[in-house]
């Protein structure tokens, strides 16, 4: 899709996309209304310099709580513990420890009238009440003045259905970039302003008692960007405003050009135009109107492009900011991102993804309560892997953020929302959150981030390092003035006196460094199916399947995936499926997976053999039904089936469907079944290749019983009656070389008897020949026995003759017919 293109999301809103040939350069969503989010400031109070709090009170809704206090140099050394009141149990947290302050703006930011100093803010989910207890550390006298607890409503997103971001619940999604038009006209809405609301019942607490309202040391009024550093009656910053973020229109084509003038005059692509930088906002608003004066950067930050393709990014519209809370303006642009600085908020780790846009509202909401100029981060990601915009200028450009202090210019800091420090929070042990090990999307995220921007200046983000100038006087362990070496993917505690990012994120930069630089690691082929069917090593179909893989490198790095059979290219994916259907000819192939990086280097996995097999299994003789030994009845006589079936490539199995059912695997060659006497019985087969053709073999056979009467008998027989005989009886002997003879025509017969202790041998004559001897002892009583069969080729006239044997103290023979398979 060329620049200029439109595509609706859901909701009507507005998603303009670029082509591989904009270097990265792509447009900003639009159409998001900002989300009125307000921050109610109340004040600590004390008897004791070293000892402020605030009882426990009910409050209008808030999701994250803030402490801030006077003068952006003044250092709070101490604990700062709050309580919330959940929304929805009305139950109340144990006391939870505030976070000190890692991100910081330069001086340039930090040293201006009214901004002020404050913890890292910590979100809380919906609450209603709140306690506040801060204490000096053992020999520190005082407190930093005017103390305040700020809790701040992040307002809810008023337009659903819009594009959203994998894991992501937050509407307007772009490529990280601008698009400009000189038709970009925010429209200024109403403004609400919220102030303190009195305060209700609050529930019993650990050294305090919740006041029915709010004396007038505890309530200020929402926060401003105003140079004052307390707290005042009148703060603009705090209106909530709905000013439109900027919308990109249709208009804009390849051929336009974009500049941040309503003119079409040349100016580098990524920078937001004068509309955009100066909103027009209402005049409650804390930020200038556009009728301001409305300068351009002089000079102009240089246009950006990277080999990289940009990723997606929650844009600043997308999480609702309200643009003329900020600093109106451009933002201050170094020359070139040198390194990034990898940081952690501090926040708990319990979230869900769908609130990560209102946390990055509310980080944004505390920051403009110290007054500074905007969102210090330049980009912050969730656990999900959502990338949220950071600081306004435009992504594509190296924005001077407050992030790490003293180095803030070349450089940016990314943000992974959560606290990443040691499980039992070993190296932050003041953090009331445990760490938790970043997860694998938000990594991949973050290396996404740093492969783009380190793509713009052919930094390797593995191996290569970038030099800072340490831009502030007062930072522990650096000397102003003096260049210091960072690696291009550092940790904020590499450029900064804090613990920050934490221990498991710091542990994992390596991790992301690789990530950025490619290439995709842990590529291998997992599965085929849809057709294809494994056996052994290899996998067969009859010329479809789906192939799957996996890799070790998340797919936010992964510009694509190519399936290659035989060492051609057949299937194409994006980095994030991972499988695709195929076909291919008959014989041996093999199948590979090709992943390509974004930074444009391959990976090739391992082959697989894949067999195309049209050729159905072979029974090469019909199957053979002969008689087995076992127990007899009037309904079943004990039979064996046997076959041999043979596949060209991989036989998968035999089934069988009649008499009976029964499956196989593809080295059995028999099948114990029974027959029912006197009845035409089919015996059916079905064999199976792994490719899943199929051929089938099947034959009728006859069981018969026969009795006793049919035979002839010489010597003394004794008929004996019971059930448990066939037909109600059968023929005993004692008497040495008394015989019975059948004479049948058939191709399986066996001999069917009683046994019990006392049962003796006879000799088995077949055609007159005597084939064997048998023992008839059992050491349990058992009827309609087989004892013993024979089988042979094909059906003929036969005679079988028992001869009792006359054993010496077990003398008796019992008969009780035979059973013929014709």
């Amino acid at each position: 899709m060329a620049l200029g293109a439109v595509a609706l999301g859901g909701a009507g809103v507005a998603v303009l996309a670029s082509s591989a040939s904009d270097g990265g350069v792509a447009a900003a969503s639009a159409g998001t209304a900002p989300i009125k989010t307000s921050v109610r400031s109340l004040g600590l109070t004390g008897a004791r310099a070293s000892v402020k709090s605030l009882a426990a009170r009910s409050t209008a809704p808030f999701s994250m709580v803030g402490v801030t206090w006077s003068g952006a140099h003044a250092q709070l050394r101490g604990t700062v513990e709050v309580r919330t009141r959940s929304a929805a149990s009305g139950t109340w947290t144990r006391w939870l420890a505030m976070a000190q302050p890692d991100e910081i703006p330069d001086p340039a930011e930090l040293d201006r009238p009214g901004v002020r100093g404050g913890m890292s803010p910590m979100w809380a989910g919906a609450s209603n009440g709140v306690q506040v207890r801060v204490v000096a550390a053992r020999g520190v006298a005082a407190l930093p003045a005017g103390l305040t607890v700020d809790l701040i409503d992040p307002g809810k997103a008023r337009t659903t259905g819009a594009v959203q971001a994998a894991g992501a619940a937050s509407p307007a999604l772009g490529l990280a970039g601008y698009a400009l038009t000189g038709s970009d006209t925010p429209t200024p809405t109403d403004t609400t302003s919220y102030t303190t609301a009195p305060a209700g019942s609050g529930s019993p607490t650990d050294t305090t008692t919740p006041s029915d309202t709010a004396s007038p040391s505890d309530t200020t009024t929402p926060t401003s960007a105003s140079p004052s550093d307390t707290p005042t009656s009148t703060s603009p910053t705090d209106a909530t405003t709905s000013a439109p973020a900027s919308t990109a229109t249709s208009s804009v084509s390849p051929s336009t050009s974009l500049s941040p003038t309503a003119s079409a005059s040349p100016w580098p692509g990524q920078l937001p135009t004068l509309a955009q930088a100066y909103p027009s906002c209402p005049a409650a608003s804390g930020s200038p109107s556009a009728s301001a004066t409305q300068t351009e950067p002089s000079p102009p930050p240089a246009s950006t492009t990277s080999k990289v393709a940009a990723p997606t990014v929650v844009t600043r519209a997308g999480w609702g900011a309200d643009e003329c809370a900020r600093e109106s303006g451009y933002p201050a642009y170094g020359t070139a991102v040198k390194v990034m600085f990898v940081h952690h908020t501090d926040t708990t780790n319990s979230y869900s993804c769908s609130d990560s846009p209102a946390i990055v509202r509310g980080i944004y909401a505390e920051h403009l309560r110290q007054t500074w100029r905007d969102i210090g981060y330049n980009f912050l990601v969730d656990k999900c892997g959502t990338i949220f915009e950071g600081r306004f200028g435009g992504m594509a450009l190296p924005i001077v953020g407050a992030q790490t202090y003293g180095f803030n210019t070349n450089s940016m800091g990314v943000a992974a929302i959560g606290t990443y420090t040691d499980f039992s929070g070993g190296d932050s042990t003041a953090s009331t959150f445990p760490g938790a090990a970043p997860s694998k999307a938000m990594l991949g995220s973050i290396a996404r981030i740093a492969a783009w921007k380190f793509g713009m200046y052919g930094e390797n983000p593995s191996t290569g390092t970038g030099s800072l100038t340490e831009g502030a006087s007062d930072s522990h362990g650096f000397t102003q003035g003096t260049s210091y070496s960072f690696q291009a993917v550092s940790g904020h505690r590499n450029g900064f006196a804090t613990d920050c990012p934490g221990n498991q994120l710091y542990a994992q930069l390596g991790t992301i460094r690789s990530y950025a630089a490619g290439p995709v690691s842990g590529l291998s082929v997992t599965d085929m199916s849809g057709g294809a069917a494994k056996s052994g090593t290899s996998y067969y179909t009859k010329g479809a399947a789906n192939v799957a893989w996996s890799a070790a490198t998340p797919s936010a790095v992964i510009s694509g995936f190519d399936v290659l059979v035989d060492g051609k290219a057949v299937a194409h994916t994006s980095g994030t499926t991972f499988s695709a259907a195929i076909s291919v000819t008959p014989g041996s192939h093999t199948v590979q997976i090709r992943a390509t990086h974004i930074t444009g280097t391959t990976t090739l996995s391992s082959g697989v053999t894949l067999v195309g097999d049209t050729t159905a299994p072979t029974f090469p003789a019909t199957p053979s039904v002969r008689l087995r030994t076992g127990t007899v009845s009037s309904t079943a006589v004990p039979v064996t089936v046997g076959w041999k079936a043979a596949d060209n490539a991989a036989l998968s199995k035999v089934t069988a469907s009649a008499p009976s059912t029964a499956t196989f695997g593809p080295t059995t060659t028999s099948w114990s079944t029974s027959a029912k006497p006197a009845i035409s019985d089919l015996f059916a087969l079905k064999a199976s290749d792994v490719a899943g053709n199929t051929a089938s073999a099947s034959v009728y056979r006859t069981a018969h019983l026969i009795q006793e009467t049919s035979a002839t008998r010489t010597g003394t027989w004794t008929r004996r009656s019971s059930s448990n005989y066939l037909g109600g009886y059968s023929y005993s002997s004692s008497a040495a070389k008394a015989s019975i003879s059948w004479t049948f025509t058939g191709r399986s017969v066996s001999w069917i008897v009683s046994r019990s202790s006392s049962s003796g041998q006879a000799n088995i004559y077949v055609d007159g020949t005597k084939i064997t001897t048998v023992d008839l002892k059992s050491s349990t009583t058992q009827y309609r026995q087989a004892i013993w069969t024979t089988t042979w080729s094909g059906s003929a006239k036969h005679t079988l003759k028992i001869v009792v044997v006359g054993t010496s103290g077990r003398p008796t023979v019992t008969t009780d017919g035979i059973a013929t398979i014709s």
